[in-house]
């Protein structure tokens, strides 16, 4: 095997270990802790780490821009002083901007729970923010075995502390959100001596700092935008839902969620190694890696709805008191397709190719389509399986107008494979909404054998190419 392919599948192995044991991790708590924990407290837990997936946000760009400007780029060649001087001041941006935040929102709050999950929000706001800094660089250098290291470390030690409450008998909400807060500060502590150089280096001049930040904002903040756009598409259905009925619906709304999600954790280890690696390839070999790859995820994802009808009878069996809110995974399943080609294949080539500002564009008019539907289904209809199902349709919508538009750049064909994407979605849903478990999945199972005879020749294809790569010299 060449040494750009072994690169690339140790880098991937790393991601692998730290992105496996954190969905073990997800898994265990995503079992356990609705099972120790009332309603209540699981809603604000939830609460808190919906926050927080927005609060990595205030880095203005400045992240992203570093990660594309210096995708592709060896570590021991970057100029260090400039960010060292972008580290710190990301520290004293959010340390200014997280406290006003949770000073004039305690001012106001009546509810005593919500203000504790937004003062502990804005304080991981700060942990968090200037850390991204740092792991972006690891990734955009390729040194994904520290970068992984970051994650396991906080992960393992934050569920440690989760388990030992939990033994203990302690069940509070906050102790969950303090076990998180603790398994960060490591991470942190470790990411100081990964990159010690971009920490406590020497500071570059205050015109070199200024003008290096500004160009890192410019170019990431469309990035930024891009993707807090992308997580609105959800983010206000889940708001809408909380503000509508109450935590314990949108404990068990994110509960279904929080099952989905953990496949994407393991997608989304393979583009942060995807990314640098395909910025380092010629332009005239994306189009032959992009149908390998796409074939390559499309086929086992469709797969992996399978899985589906086991979890839900296991899932509803272990934890009665969500066993209603459980039967939205079956509306929820096939965003794994959709979120997974948009993670892995899609937002890697637009970045690759420098599209920031199409992912923008796509995305606000996804949200803008997000705004009006969930304005529909919660405040007209007051329809939460109607708003649930909004999620699928919204990701589903983006993620086939991306990739037509991608499609054109790569001159590449994938309108037929987008129409069976799309009959197979609408199959699963059908059948698992309306059919009872056995024969739910029995007709799930035949269509989706029909689908791996009309893709035959592209799995042979695609077998074929893995083997000619195992067997390069």
């Amino acid at each position: 095997m060449n040494n750009k392919f072994k690169k690339f599948f140790r880098n991937f192995s790393y991601t692998f270990i730290a992105n496996s044991l954190s969905i073990i991790i997800s898994t265990v708590l995503i079992v356990l802790v609705p099972r120790f924990v009332g309603v209540d407290d699981y809603g604000y837990w939830q609460l808190y780490l919906f926050y927080t997936s927005y609060i990595s946000y205030m880095s203005l760009g400045l992240t992203d821009g570093a990660y594309l400007r210096y995708g592709g780029h060896e570590y021991s060649d970057l100029y260090k002083p400039v960010f060292v001087s972008q580290y710190w001041f990301l520290v004293i941006f959010d340390i200014v901007i997280n406290t006003s935040i949770a000073l004039l929102y305690s001012s106001v709050a009546t509810d005593t729970s919500k203000t504790i999950v937004i003062v502990l929000t804005c304080l991981t706001g700060v942990l968090v923010v200037p850390r991204s800094l740092l792991t972006f660089i690891l990734q955009a250098t390729n040194r994904i075995k520290e970068f992984s290291i970051i994650l396991i470390l906080e992960r393992l030690i934050y569920f440690i502390l989760v388990i030992t409450f939990l033994l203990i008998g302690v069940e509070q909400f906050e102790y969950l959100i303090v076990a998180d807060i603790i398994g960060k500060i490591f991470s942190v502590l470790y990411s100081f001596f990964a990159c010690k150089e971009l920490v406590f280096g020497k500071l570059a001049s205050i015109k070199i700092s200024i003008k290096e930040t500004w160009v890192n904002i410019s170019v990431g903040s469309k990035l930024l935008f891009a993707n807090f756009a992308s997580m609105l598409i959800i983010g206000i259905i889940r708001f809408c839902i909380e503000k509508k009925w109450d935590i314990e619906t949108f404990g068990k709304v994110s509960l279904t969620l929080s099952i989905c999600n953990m496949l994407m954790m393991f997608i989304n280890s393979i583009a942060i190694v995807l990314f640098p690696t395909l910025r380092r390839t010629s332009k005239e070999n994306l189009p032959a890696i992009y149908q390998t790859m796409r074939s390559m995820i499309t086929v086992p994802l469709l797969g992996f709805l399978i899985l589906y009808y086991p979890a839900k009878v296991i899932f509803s069996a272990w934890l009665p008191n969500y066993a209603e809110s459980l039967t939205y995974m079956a509306l929820l399943f096939p965003i794994c397709l959709y979120e997974g080609k948009m993670l892995l294949l899609i937002n890697t080539y637009l970045k690759t190719l420098r599209k920031e500002k199409l992912m923008l564009v796509i995305n606000l008019i996804t949200v803008g389509l997000s705004i009006i539907m969930t304005s529909l289904s919660v405040f007209i209809l007051n329809n939460i399986t109607l708003s649930i199902l909004n999620i699928v349709i919204l990701l589903a919508f983006r993620c086939i107008i991306t990739e037509l538009y991608l499609s054109k750049v790569l001159k590449v064909q994938v309108k037929k494979d987008i129409i069976l994407e799309i009959c197979m979605t609408v199959i699963f849903i059908l059948v698992s909404w309306t059919l009872t478990f056995p024969f739910a999945l029995i007709m799930y199972l035949a269509a989706y054998a029909v689908y791996l005879f009309i893709k035959k020749g592209d799995i042979v294809y695609l077998l074929r190419s893995i083997k000619s790569i195992y067997n390069a010299r």
